[in-house]
């Protein structure tokens, strides 16, 4: 009987040892230690979903949420869910309304019915519809893009729903999504947290919060380039680098147009591991992503914007057919505008205490 009774049972244990071996594989610190490398890890990891869609298991990545960037045509701006600066946990609820929808539903049914065609989104309306003309197929296929930046045109298969697919709804109907400021202030606070502090209220009168506001809106690309003395410029060398550190991409206009973060720095490797989201990545990497920096560990103090470093981060439009990045890749465009300053790095002051603990604890 006791026999009988332990062989019930042993398909539950199974499961739970099958649970807890899956959790313990899953953890970050199996790869980056109990450092701040891992809480980095963490913070990236929460912007990532699996949902099982169209019949299909998909991993979701936050999707980027632009800065009116495609509005220029358009007689009113429209604006993205939490102005590209929700929490992950906010943002996936709106999500997973939206990919529960009816609406969604048929969009799955309309790429899943074998014919080619081709999907006009409609940004300001949240709306899309589906051609299945042959001149608008035979010109997509040619490189004749019709689209505008307001009204992206997708070419399709129709033989049924892709992870890109996924994140071309949620991008131009769903309108939820980090931008890149966004999510960089995600991810440094929740470093702070770590160490109980609450990053919005340190840091609200250096951002100018106005009472009853979301300290978050105001945490833009801007604000990491700013005078105030929260923001400490670090030397322009890989061994300066660490962790947390806000690298700055100047725009043509001499402002900082794009931010990322760095998650890691292997000197003994020669790599830098750093995350942003964006769209003018690869179609399957737009949203939140990793991108890499290799470097010759010989020469550690060398400059990010020298030549001899691989950027790996490839950029494309967001829509192929759109009007293509005029930077092939970050490195590149981290060394765009040396007549404005160029790239530059810099960290928070009030995530360095914080940063110096968990450093200790790797």
């Amino acid at each position: 009987m006791l026999f009988l009774s332990l062989l019930l049972l042993s398909p539950l244990f199974a499961d739970q040892n099958d649970e807890m071996m899956l959790a313990a594989y899953s953890d970050p610190a199996r790869v980056w230690g109990n450092g701040v490398e891992r809480v980095i890890e963490e913070a990236y990891r929460l912007c990532f979903k699996t949902r099982i869609l169209g019949g299909k298991v998909m991993n979701l990545r936050m999707p980027f949420a632009q800065n009116n960037e495609r509005d220029k045509l358009t007689e009113e701006a429209w604006g993205f869910l939490g102005g590209g600066k929700g929490n992950p946990v906010f943002l996936w609820e709106k999500i997973n309304e939206v990919l529960d929808s009816p609406d969604f539903s048929l969009y799955t049914e309309t790429l899943s019915d074998g014919k080619e065609k081709v999907i006009i989104f409609d940004l300001p309306t949240q709306t899309w519809t589906s051609s299945r003309d042959l001149f608008d197929i035979a010109r997509m296929k040619a490189g004749s893009y019709r689209g505008l930046p307001h009204r992206p045109y997708v070419l399709t298969s129709g033989q049924g729903l892709e992870e890109t697919d996924v994140y071309n709804y949620l991008y131009c109907i769903g309108l939820a999504g980090m931008d890149c400021s966004g999510f960089v202030w995600h991810v440094l606070s929740y470093i702070a947290s770590q160490d109980g502090v609450d990053l919005g209220r340190t840091l609200g009168r250096a951002l100018g919060v106005k009472k009853g506001d979301d300290p978050s809106w105001y945490a833009g690309t801007g604000f990491y380039n700013s005078k105030t003395t929260q923001i400490v410029p670090v030397k322009d060398e890989i061994a300066s680098l660490r962790p947390g550190d806000i690298l700055l991409f100047r725009g043509k206009d001499g402002e900082m147009a794009h931010s990322a973060i760095v998650q890691s720095v292997d000197l003994k490797a020669g790599v830098i591991r750093y995350l942003q989201c964006t769209d003018e990545a690869p179609l399957e990497e737009r949203g939140v992503h990793e991108s890499y920096i290799r470097f010759d560990p010989a020469h550690p103090d060398i400059s990010l914007g020298d030549l001899s470093l691989a950027w790996t981060q490839s950029r494309y439009p967001p829509f192929p057919g759109e009007k293509a990045s005029p930077f092939s890749d970050d490195g590149e465009r981290f060394r765009a505008y040396p007549e404005q300053g160029g790239g530059r790095v810099v960290r928070i002051r009030a995530v360095t205490g914080v940063i110096d603990k968990l450093a200790k604890m790797k």
